[in-house]
């Protein structure tokens, strides 16, 4: 069989593999705890149900404009002024199925062959996949000083005359670091007077905790919206825990919306217009909603770091937004993957390997769950892995006894 060569060098999704991974053992029976999978358990905002259903009801379920229905653009673009403080226009807007998807789209707009797009380690898994998809060449950086915030000097170093654009995910998926304001300052004065794009990948920029506050990439720059090298990513997944109704948006220049648009034409023409639907009630509805995840989602922080505490060798920043921290466990075994695959096979645990976010050593964990899954998860983990915990533990109605510490 002949396949593309481009196609057979993209990666599998780690998360996803693990996803079914964890579902074939749930439909065995297996009690699994899932600390891997980036969903919040919440229910879908009310508001977001009633505007889907009221779409289903009409039974007029049609295309919708390739670059999303007006209304919600409409949204969209308040939602900009009330948390961006900043004035767009309907045609900075592009909507598209979820964010990855605008990712995609905007590097496929931007990138050829050989471009180099400078990713922040730790990074998001797909960011280097989704470069080599548009002939891109992924260029990763690494702090020197041994933490998980980027510096501007590590850089600095890494851009090159080939260098197109530079990723900013911050609140960070997967440390749960918030970047520093003066770092977004440095980086978007750097690649405004560069000529790189920064793209910030704002999905989780309102999970944050400890009164962190992200600092807006648009802040740090004179320049208006057509001629700045500021673009920014969002969507409803992660912030009102809407990841099935697959709805991001791009905030660009109107040229390169344009082009984003005929990408978007040749490929999936428009979003769906029920999930276009969903997205704008949620976008205008009651917003409580999003609090109320976020002070259980900081709760359950909260309590996956104090187990964690508790957990011989083990260290771990201390995560200020998403729902992710990313532990050093190298002090039992440097092999990420290999140590996920223990950790499922003796504790049925699910966890994602670090390496996958170029920090091979450490685990990214999810509290995105309940506290149960949080307390449990971290409590089979330390059985099966720190001498100083018990040797026996139920998982499930089975009593464990571990034999090989």
């Amino acid at each position: 069989m002949s396949l593309s060569t481009l196609a057979r060098s993209i990666a599998e999704s780690p998360t996803l593999k693990l996803n079914e991974e964890a579902r074939i053992l749930r439909e065995k029976g297996e009690p699994v705890i899932h600390l891997g999978i980036g969903e919040p358990k919440n229910k879908a905002p009310i508001q977001a149900i009633l505007s889907g259903a009221a779409k289903l009801s009409a039974g007029d379920i049609k295309y919708s404009p390739t670059d999303g229905i007006p209304s919600l653009k409409k949204a969209i673009i308040r939602y900009m002024e009330e948390n961006y403080d900043k004035l767009v226009a309907p045609e900075n807007v592009i909507v598209s199925s979820g964010a990855k998807q605008s990712l995609y789209n905007l590097l496929y707009t931007l990138l050829n062959p050989q471009d180099e797009v400078i990713i922040l380690a730790p990074y998001w898994v797909s960011y280097p996949e989704m470069i080599k998809m548009c002939y891109g060449v992924p260029v990763t950086v690494t702090p020197e000083d041994g933490t998980l915030h980027p510096r501007m000097q590590d850089v600095e170093r890494a851009v090159s005359s080939y260098t197109k654009a530079i990723i900013v995910n911050s609140p960070n998926n997967p440390s749960g670091l918030v970047f520093s304001e003066q770092f977004i300052s440095e980086i978007v004065e750097f690649c405004e007077r560069k000529n790189i794009y920064v793209i910030m990948d704002d999905i989780y920029h309102k999970l944050v905790f400890d009164g962190a506050k992200p600092s807006p990439a648009y802040k740090h720059t004179k320049k208006d919206l057509e001629s700045s090298r500021v673009i920014v990513v969002n969507g409803i997944s992660k912030l009102y825990g809407m990841t099935g109704f697959r709805i991001g948006w791009t905030i660009a220049p109107k040229p390169m919306v344009e082009i984003m648009t005929n990408v978007q034409a040749q490929t999936t023409s428009c979003a769906p217009l029920v999930s276009q639907a969903a997205a704008e009630g949620a976008l205008n509805g009651v917003q409580s909603n999003v609090e109320a995840l976020r002070l259980q989602i900081q709760n359950n922080r909260d309590i996956i770091m104090r187990e964690l505490g508790s957990f011989t060798g083990i260290r771990c920043p201390m995560p200020n937004g998403t729902f992710y921290c990313l532990p050093d466990f190298s002090a039992y075994e440097k092999n990420s993957v290999k140590l996920c695959s223990f950790l499922l096979k003796k504790a049925l645990v699910v966890t994602v390997p670090g390496k996958e976010f170029g920090m091979e050593g450490r685990l990214r964990l999810s509290y995105a769950g309940t506290v149960k899954d949080c307390t449990e998860g971290v409590e089979r983990m330390k059985w099966a892995l720190d001498p100083n915990a018990p040797n026996e533990i139920y998982i499930g109605d089975r009593k464990l006894i571990r034999d090989w510490l």
